[in-house]
């Protein structure tokens, strides 16, 4: 699973994250919502170990995640708001470059597979990725993090700017990911969409983690309601 202990993010005398402390299992959907400066990215960066914590821990499977420790790397993908592929790469061709980069070596069929499993339709597989739309794009990025095998997928604001199907289909192919027993942690600004795609949900303000909730006892009205009273 993944957890934080304590987990703490300063610079210089601002506080970033303040003594985060959750845990998601694998198969859980965790969104976390929070308004732009709340510290959902911050928590996301530490866990890809793309920064140092402060204070606390962040850990994988029991293993601390720090910047360049390869035995947690290999067990996360990351899906940000905005997909960076190469425009005159097609779809299965960015998907085999970014595969390879992370050790793998697929054959064509089981390129194929994983960009269906995305649910990216077959007819765009070989069109170049700057005449992809954002849904796309971000299907291409599903693909990739299936091709990596992680055990644990991070996304931030991975709805963003897709149109009522896409993000339909986007909660779908969540939905799909967290019953094949994948672990996903979410930042995002949907309330509406967080209830429907997570298992449980948190709510961030000034960098503390103030409240969570599973999403089978509550719904979107109480949530939003929530949400404004908090924040």
């Amino acid at each position: 699973m993944l957890e934080a202990i304590n987990l703490t993010k300063k610079y210089g005398k601002q506080e970033a994250l303040s003594q985060l402390n959750l845990t998601v299992d694998k198969g859980e959907i965790f969104c976390l919502l929070g308004q732009n400066g709340a510290g959902k990215t911050t928590t996301i960066n530490l866990f890809l170990g793309l920064i140092d914590a402060t204070s606390g821990q962040a850990l994988i499977n029991d293993i601390p995640i720090r910047p360049n420790n390869n035995s947690t790397t290999s067990m996360i993908a990351y899906i940000p708001e905005v997909v960076q592929l190469y425009g005159n790469l097609t779809g299965v061709e960015n998907l085999d470059f970014f595969s390879r980069l992370a050790g793998f070596n697929y054959n064509e069929p089981e390129l194929y597979k994983f960009l269906s499993d995305a649910g990216l339709q077959e007819t765009v597989y070989k069109n170049k990725l700057r005449t992809y739309s954002k849904g796309m794009r971000q299907k291409v990025g599903i693909a990739i993090a299936l091709s990596k095998d992680a055990d644990y997928i991070f996304m931030d604001e991975p709805i963003s700017g897709l149109d009522p199907k896409a993000t339909l289909e986007f909660t779908k192919i969540c939905k799909q990911l967290s019953q094949n027993g994948k672990a996903i942690f979410m930042a995002t600004h949907d309330i509406f969409n967080a209830v429907n795609v997570g298992t449980k949900i948190g709510i961030m303000k000034e960098g503390r983690l103030v409240h969570i909730s599973d999403t089978d006892s509550i719904n979107a009205n109480e949530l939003q309601d929530l949400y404004l009273k908090t924040i």
